[in-house]
């Protein structure tokens, strides 16, 4: 039966952004809790699928639009299920919520939406706030994208400690994670209008400037989007394979799906909260088993929580090309060099089957990213501002905070008083991809090129190429960069082939942590 609106009724406008799910919702719990009625919203915000900031590659990638349109569609399912429905708009949340009040005209209406940290989300913010007091709406916005929530931190923004290691132990010593948001079975109603406004449609891949992404077997992410493909894959990675229990051991592998928990583009998109993430550990290290690798999927979503509060201390100073610290450098723009790197093709093998592996998929290992972005920045000593855009681009999680967080890091103009650390292209590729499998899997062109040798064919004897069937600078490029300190992983080097088989001493250590010398 269609309720009819009364001017006494209470009509709540959920507004999501990057909060696509159900379970552990304040939005929609809040709304449920003091409205009569409830509308939920999503505005596909055309400026979202413009270009990057100083690069103009596309803002949104093939990639993550498709897995966007897959959250969406899947929240609406979700929500109908649960007795409401989603509103979804092809315009700019302030003009759609413009002509949805002046439908609830007369009506007490309140706003409520998720808050977010960086300079394009909080100017929205800012504009639907002053829309609101403009037409007397309430506006309510809620904390919900953290591990730990930003209400209970022991100390306030402006103090949030300059090294990870501090930020942890704070906050690991002196706070609870907080239960999970209690959701109802079913949500209040929506409203009817006195103008009818469409509820709307899912739009195309094509009329958000893209194109469908072709499937690739090959992918580290095989998963489609939305809040019920997330909590499959959490019961998978737990309940179903045991996996969460080894991941401290295998989260710096390369090849397939269970080497880490992939769980990050369904918490970029808010499909996953991080409490459930949490609280479904509990059960399991009472149930089957808790060790170092179900620590480290909490201290990985700490260093989430990290760079979001690190964020809004610093504010636009992390998209400033002298970063968070403000540490002047002078950053090279070489194009032909960035389209080299951009596209795979820097001649040197590990950097080229990352690249070509996010290029193909919109998926790449952490390892991976520590990788080539430190190769953007300390070999071929170009601008991170290119290497953050295309990751913006590209990946299938970007996270504003995260990506430009970690960034900030590798070009060393970060917060983290520790600097010049940079990666060692050859000991990295045979400390994680030893016989080169990896390399094969994305640099097929390379395959027949016998073991460990992969990994520096430019060292390879012309005997050794021509059996390969290779031709550097023909049907492989010569490396547009050779750092001497390569020179010690690479055959003939006094380091080659010994030592521990799987690779360096150092194998495994986070890109974050102190590393003695500065070289990895």
């Amino acid at each position: 039966m269609i309720r009819i609106l009364k001017m006494s009724n209470r009509v709540a406008i959920c507004l999501f952004r990057n909060d696509l799910r159900y379970h552990d919702n304040e939005v929609l719990a809040l709304a449920h809790k003091s409205a009569d009625f409830v509308l939920p919203l999503y505005c596909f915000d055309p400026r979202h699928f413009e270009g990057t900031h100083h690069y103009k590659f596309p803002k949104t990638g093939i990639f993550r639009t498709q897995f966007l349109l897959e959250t969406v569609e899947d929240f609406r399912k979700t929500l109908v299920k649960r007795g409401s429905n989603l509103m979804i708009v092809h315009s700019k949340p302030e003009e759609a919520l413009l002509k949805i009040f002046k439908s609830l005209t007369g009506l007490k209406v309140t706003l409520i939406l998720q808050t977010e940290v960086t300079k394009e989300e909080t100017d929205v913010e800012k504009c639907l706030q002053k829309i609101c007091q403009e037409i007397k709406a309430s506006y309510i916005n809620c904390w919900g994208s953290t591990l730990y929530h930003k209400g209970d931190l022991p100390f306030q923004i402006n103090h949030v400690p300059d090294s990870y290691t501090g930020f942890r132990k704070d906050v690991e010593e002196k706070l609870r994670i907080r239960p999970e948001i209690s959701m109802p079975d079913k949500m209040k109603p929506v409203p009817t209008f006195a103008h009818e406004i469409p509820w709307g449609n899912l739009p195309t891949i094509e009329a958000l400037n893209s194109t469908k992404p072709i499937p690739n077997s090959s992918s580290a992410f095989p998963f489609n989007g939305g809040e019920t493909a997330a909590l499959l894959r959490l019961k998978s990675y737990l309940w179903e394979t045991n996996a969460v229990a080894q991941y401290k051991e295998t989260r710096n592998g390369l090849i397939g799906s269970d080497y880490s928990t992939k769980f990050s583009p369904w918490l970029a998109h808010g499909c996953l909260s991080p409490r459930r993430i949490h609280w479904e550990l509990e059960k399991y290290e009472l149930q089957r088993t808790k060790n170092q690798s179900t620590y480290w999927v909490r201290f990985e979503l700490l260093w989430r929580d990290y760079f979001k509060f690190v964020s809004m201390k610093y504010g636009d100073r992390i998209f400033y090309p002298n970063g968070m610290k403000g540490r002047r450098q002078q950053w090279k723009k070489d194009m032909e060099l960035f389209k080299a790197w951009q596209m795979g093709k820097t001649g040197v093998p590990f950097v080229d089957a990352n690249m070509r592996e996010l290029l193909a998929t919109g998926w790449m290992s952490n390892r991976g990213r520590q990788n080539v972005a430190s190769f953007l920045v300390k070999d071929l000593l170009l601008d991170w501002r290119l290497g953050a855009e295309w990751f913006e681009s590209l990946l299938l999680d970007h996270d504003v905070c995260s990506n430009y967080g970690n960034w900030n890091y590798v070009a060393g103009i970060g917060n983290d008083p520790r600097e010049n650390r940079k990666f060692n292209m050859i000991k990295q590729s045979m400390d994680y991809d030893l016989e080169g499998n990896y390399i094969r899997m994305w640099v097929p062109e390379l395959r027949e090129i016998p073991g460990s040798k992969i990994h520096s064919p430019w060292m390879l004897s012309s005997g050794a190429l021509s059996a390969a069937k290779i031709r550097l600078g023909d049907n492989y490029p010569n490396p547009v960069v050779v750092a001497p300190e390569w020179s010690r992983h690479q055959k003939g080097g006094k380091d080659f082939g010994q030592g521990n088989p799987k690779g360096g001493t150092q194998r495994g250590i986070d890109f974050y942590f102190k590393n003695p010398g500065g070289q990895k």
